[in-house]
């Protein structure tokens, strides 16, 4: 699928959303969250709170239609950027729980298709221009991840053991990639803008080999945090709609209080 407008992304996520409720496929998790950042991003456009609203929907329409290539390429032939590999190639794996499927889906987004987006909305020395609109996108995204993480800690209850044994809580798991890794992106957003097609090929593959060594640790973390991993597996609701359901409603019902 590929996207002309934000609109067409919200209906292309809303789809995903739909087909692994239906299937029990554990890609409607990352695609509930993302779904509801990008609601949010449209409802800024439309009330004007970016400086360019226009620019900003063809901004999510390339980052968007990332996500759609990664996605239409593992379903035809298991293919596709590396760190999307390893990310769709845990979504069988019964020992990954929820919150390692979020911030999978997190880490290859933002840690490599939020540059080349960026950069393709605005190259070269119009980069600078984009970079307000860009960093007002961390408010809206933290206002979902908290949303997000209230839905988390109620389908996995012993979430709160990564506190104690990860040194840190919880909810700054699932934001990693929100804080940190957007400045990041950011940087080489920069960087893309100012490169030759050549030289942007080879930054791509250097950023898709990071996102998908990052990737492998979420996946199989170190120390103390595995054991924990396994507690929390084994209480955490398991019931693939439901956890879509309930994650795709995360904002409805932070609105509702």
């Amino acid at each position: 699928m590929a996207a002309q407008n934000i609109d067409e992304v919200v209906d292309g996520l809303a789809g995903i959303v739909r087909d692994a409720t239906r299937a029990r496929d554990r890609i409607g998790y990352f695609a509930a969250l993302y779904r509801q950042v990008t609601v949010e991003i449209r409802t800024a456009i439309h009330e004007g709170r970016f400086e360019d609203g226009a620019r900003m929907d063809r901004f999510d329409t390339h980052f968007g239609n990332r996500y759609f290539e990664a996605y239409d390429a593992w379903r035809r032939d298991g293919s596709g950027p590396r760190c999307w590999r390893e990310t769709f190639g845990l979504l069988d794996d019964s020992d990954t729980v929820i919150v390692q499927h979020l911030v999978l889906g997190v880490n290859a987004h933002i840690n490599l298709d939020l540059a080349v987006a960026a950069a393709r909305t605005s190259p070269g020395a119009e980069i600078q221009s984009l970079r307000s609109d860009f960093l007002l996108i961390n408010d809206i995204l933290a206002r979902v991840v908290l949303a997000v993480q209230d839905s988390v800690d109620a389908l996995s209850p012993l979430m709160s053991l990564l506190d104690k044994v990860g040194g840190r809580a919880d909810e700054r798991i699932l934001d990693f990639s929100v804080r940190q890794s957007r400045a990041e992106a950011w940087y080489n957003a920069v960087l893309l803008a100012g490169q030759s097609e050549t030289e942007r090929a080879a930054t791509i593959d250097r950023l898709d080999v990071r996102a998908a060594v990052l990737a492998r640790l979420i996946a199989r973390p170190n120390g103390l945090v595995r054991p924990a991993l396994e507690l929390i597996r084994r209480t955490e609701n398991h019931d693939v709609p439901t956890v879509v359901t309930h994650l795709d409603n995360a904002m409805a019902r932070t609105s509702a209080r």
